[in-house]
């Protein structure tokens, strides 16, 4: 017998109060539903009904799998909802909130491929080192940098945030460059504001973990503020790889401390949890996963 279709005979004979109702729901006659509950009762080996000609009531044992029943049909629905969602065709807006850096310097270069795959989805993407709130803004996506607070969200790892410890030429000729991360105090630090260390920067060198305490001559919430006034020579700069990488790769600036690795900020993609997830939104978390999951990159 088809267990899952006696389940659903006996759930709706239930809920309707009789075969005849539950027929009608089900688009089967009264006597095809009282033969799926008699196939489902021979099969457990118990009776689940009590039937007279006037009236029906559940048994002990009925009650008793009517409650599992209700819970193994409402699963059995929500993964045929599932299944579908993912066939059907990733299409409307989605808003995106991701911070200034990555949004700009890595999310935007493979945002082409993705408005490519998926022709009928339109992305809305704002750039903000403040930590928005999914819910209350009307985000679907946003891309976290930094520890997570406990939240309700989904969150799906990604690659931890790099960072580059570099200065301009002009700047390293005329005050001679760090040996240690110790020297950095007797340095011009320029400071990003939204840093949750503060005023710590944080290495792993040789020797194991090492935070130094700096001062900053300029203090911006913007990374390419500080990547200019870096390139003018105005003091050390301690920012994500991919802002300074082209920088560093055209000898703009000059790595410092090459054994001393600043410490990574972890990342996150987060979403509102959905058993019916959109196909939009699967589209998109699946598309960043496949980019921005996994090790870091070498700075």
């Amino acid at each position: 017998m088809d267990r899952l279709s006696g389940m659903e005979a006996f759930a709706k004979a239930v809920e309707a109060g009789s075969f005849s109702a539950a027929g009608e729901t089900l688009g089967l006659t009264p006597q095809a539903v009282g033969k799926q509950v008699r196939l489902l009762e021979e099969h457990l080996g118990v009776r689940l009904i009590n039937r007279t000609t006037r009236r029906q009531s559940l048994t002990e044992a009925g009650r008793e799998l009517y409650e599992r029943v209700r819970i193994i049909l409402a699963e059995v629905e929500a993964a045929e909802a599932v299944a579908a969602s993912s066939r059907a065709v990733p299409r409307g807006q989605i808003r995106v909130n991701a911070p200034v850096t990555f949004g700009a310097y890595e999310l935007a270069r493979v945002l082409p491929g993705y408005l490519a795959a998926y022709p009928e989805v339109d992305v809305t993407l704002t750039l903000s080192d403040r930590k928005v709130d999914l819910i209350e803004e009307g985000y679907e996506v946003v891309f976290r940098v930094g520890p997570l607070a406990e939240s309700n969200l989904i969150a799906r790892p990604l690659r931890p945030m790099d960072f580059t410890l570099c200065a301009a030429p002009s700047y390293l000729a005329a005050r001679g460059a760090p040996a240690a991360p110790g020297d950095l105090t007797r340095h011009e630090c320029l400071g990003f504001a939204y840093l949750a260390t503060g005023d710590q920067w944080r290495f792993v060198g040789p020797e194991g973990p090492e935070a130094v305490e700096v001062s900053y001559r300029l203090l911006v919430n913007n990374g390419q503020a500080l990547l200019t006034a870096a390139l003018a020579g105005l003091g050390l700069l301690l920012q994500p790889t991919a802002l300074v990488r082209d920088a560093v790769a055209a000898g703009l600036l000059v790595r410092v401390l090459p054994h001393h690795r600043p410490v990574s900020r972890p990342m996150h993609l987060l979403y509102a949890p959905d058993r019916r997830i959109t196909p939009k939104l699967r589209s998109f978390v699946d598309f960043a996963l496949d980019h921005f999951a996994g090790p870091a990159t070498a700075g």
